[in-house]
């Protein structure tokens, strides 16, 4: 049989657009980028767009013919700019502060060259092995005793759902990979425990790991919202005589709402004598055990399980990069290991690292890739005095609170979120005070310059500045302060 070349036809080159091409366009998209990040501080974070724009602004049907890349790369900042949310502007303090730092970016400038898939140890050697280093590397930093086996996923919802699936993988006799949990009478229902602060992720991986949401006990909280490790070895005893099957505890470790930390030392205390796995989710506030006064964040981490921290949230790694560590990898490898004969290797012996093990995924980006550079470009020094900084403009922003008239804190402030309200004096009422802080919060926010967000403590309406932006300073946490001061002047 003869092949013929028909890389070039009538139509034009059937290949790719030429690395010529790419070196042209590519110079332009960095100073783009560059522009863009440049321009920040005179953007609105929120987007002033009002839904469906940019759909009514895009035709209906896809091009039949081939368009210029400078077109498409004008309509980028024509069209999809002015409806972003700015995650990168100095003014973004709502959820948790993330940065797409420079070496980041770069990082994912040459993963998205390689456009390696990770799955196997033979698909890319490299991406294995950096990803096994970095991960090493980045337990150092933290302080965390080895060996903890490491693994990148793309957030902290599949680490603590694949961490919860090896909890349920290490239950003695259940042999749930092979028999499910459908029908049977044998083993109970099973229940796993996190604190009423807990994220939603910890309930979503009931969800999908059949325990239900009924699955999840939620503990009670001390008067700094951390766990009350007491009230869950009650809890605990309850089921058990309640026939439930305990088999997980989820520790935090800076809790989305106030930054608390659980006592994960006295949790563990209680794991080890229930027997039950504990995943400890430091999605956030794992980080700040890079500053040496600050490791006491992670205080009992090293009896744990598993742990997740992600450096896409205050480890200036762009999106997205969420970190399982695990002291029983084994355990997780056989929730997970499923091994055709097209995926099978002669490094199938366990010389090699195969990560397509440890997760759902088979294709994997080559994640640790923009991780290693930002480790490296920052250094150890150079990620805590950052750190470092957020905490004492958090600390000063909180100061600021306790000491203002008609203003109260609502939650300790250990790290570098600060949850506070309008309070003046006269007004007990609390539903008039949610409405007054609902306010409060709208105006800064049509502001322009910031964006904040809520949270509800003791059923409280709290505001939360969210500091973790590499590009915000005292004077942004000075002016957003300002700004809420003036929004309840309005009213």
């Amino acid at each position: 049989m003869t092949i013929h070349d028909s890389s070039r036809t009538a139509a034009g080159d059937l290949g790719d657009i030429s690395t010529e091409e790419l070196r042209r366009h590519g110079h332009a998209v960095v100073e783009q980028v560059a522009a863009y990040l440049s321009s920040l501080e005179s953007r609105p974070v929120l987007a002033a767009v009002q839904p469906g724009a940019l759909r009514d602004a895009l035709p209906a049907t896809p091009p039949e013919h081939p368009e210029a890349l400078e077109q498409i790369l004008a309509d980028v900042d024509r069209l999809i700019v002015p409806g972003l949310t700015h995650w990168q502007a100095p003014g973004f303090m709502a959820y948790f502060g993330t940065t797409g730092s420079v070496p980041g970016i770069l990082g994912e400038m040459l993963t998205a060259g390689f456009n390696s898939n990770a799955m196997l140890w033979r698909t890319s050697p490299a991406a294995t092995e950096l990803e096994q280093v970095t991960l090493d590397w980045l337990r150092q930093l933290l302080g965390l005793p080895g060996p903890l086996f490491g693994c990148i996923n793309d957030t902290a919802s599949a680490s603590t759902l694949y961490a919860l699936a090896a909890a349920r993988e290490a239950i003695p006799g259940a042999q749930i990979r092979e028999r499910g949990l459908a029908g049977r009478s044998d083993i109970g229902r099973l229940r796993y425990y996190a604190s009423e602060e807990a994220h939603s992720s910890v309930e979503k991986a009931g969800i999908v790991l059949g325990t239900g949401r009924e699955g999840l006990r939620r503990i009670a909280t001390d008067s700094a919202y951390r766990m009350d490790a007491g009230a869950l070895e009650q809890a605990i005893a309850e089921d058990r005589a309640a026939g439930w099957l305990p088999f997980a505890v989820v520790a935090t470790v800076g809790t989305t709402s106030t930054t608390s930390v659980d006592p994960v030392a006295a949790i563990a205390d209680v794991c080890e004598r229930e027997a039950l796995w504990l995943h400890v989710d430091a999605a956030y506030g794992g980080t700040a055990a890079v500053v040496p006064e600050l490791r006491w964040v992670l205080d009992g981490c090293d009896r744990a399980d598993s742990l997740v921290v992600n450096p896409h949230k205050w480890l200036f790694t762009p999106l997205d990069c969420s970190v399982l560590y695990t002291r029983r990898p084994e355990v997780l490898r056989d929730a997970f290991s499923l091994v055709p004969e097209y995926l099978t290797s002669s490094q199938d012996d366990h010389s090699v690292v195969n990560f397509m093990d440890y997760g759902v995924s088979l294709g994997r980006r080559f994640r640790a890739l923009k991780l290693w550079m930002v480790l490296r470009a920052f250094g150890a020094e150079g990620i805590a005095a950052r750190l470092r900084e957020h905490v004492r403009l958090a600390a000063e922003l909180a100061a600021a609170v306790d000491g203002a008239a008609g203003w109260e804190r609502l939650a300790p402030a250990p790290l570098s979120v600060v949850c506070l309200r309008a309070r003046p004096a006269g007004v007990d009422d609390e539903s008039e005070l949610d409405a007054l802080n609902g306010r409060i919060l709208d105006g800064v926010n049509a502001g322009g310059r910031f964006f904040l967000s809520h949270t509800r403590l003791r059923g409280r309406y709290a505001i939360r500045v969210a500091i973790g932006n590499l590009h915000t300073a005292g004077q942004h946490v000075r002016g957003v302060w300002d700004e809420l001061i003036a929004a309840a002047a309005q009213g």
